[in-house]
């Protein structure tokens, strides 16, 4: 079951993003993540079905870039240290890979279960 956002209500009210914005960046950089080089789609745990049907869809390279960035980060928790500063990811870096093919498969779950439940009405005559 998704979580509400409040994300839709802030965007369309510029002086609240203005306000929020600094909160959002320091809590961000404040969950650690990108000290470890990983990518906060990264973070989406692979038991969820819709994940591995997204990964599935995912080119090869980013698959493995992905694997690799995991990986990288567990090494780095298992001997407990930071990747040096010029390896963290940037937040330019930090771009969202695998959330817009999880909306497509999500759309077209909905659109499948609407398909699915559509009922014909016969018109009388």
């Amino acid at each position: 079951m998704p979580y509400p956002s409040l994300a839709p209500f802030v965007l369309k009210r510029p002086w609240l993003y203005k306000a929020l914005k600094p909160v959002a960046n320091w809590y961000t950089n404040a969950a650690g993540y990108r000290q470890l080089g990983l990518r906060a789609d990264d973070l989406l745990l692979e038991e969820n079905e819709d994940v591995l049907k997204a990964l599935q869809r995912l080119p090869p390279r980013e698959l493995y870039d992905r694997v690799y960035r995991i990986r990288r980060a567990i090494q780095c928790s298992v001997s407990h240290k930071l990747l040096p500063r010029d390896q963290w990811t940037k937040p330019e870096e930090d771009v969202m890979y695998l959330t817009p093919i999880l909306r497509q498969i999500k759309a077209a779950a909905a659109e499948k279960d609407a398909l699915d439940t559509l009922t014909v009405v016969k018109k009388g005559h």
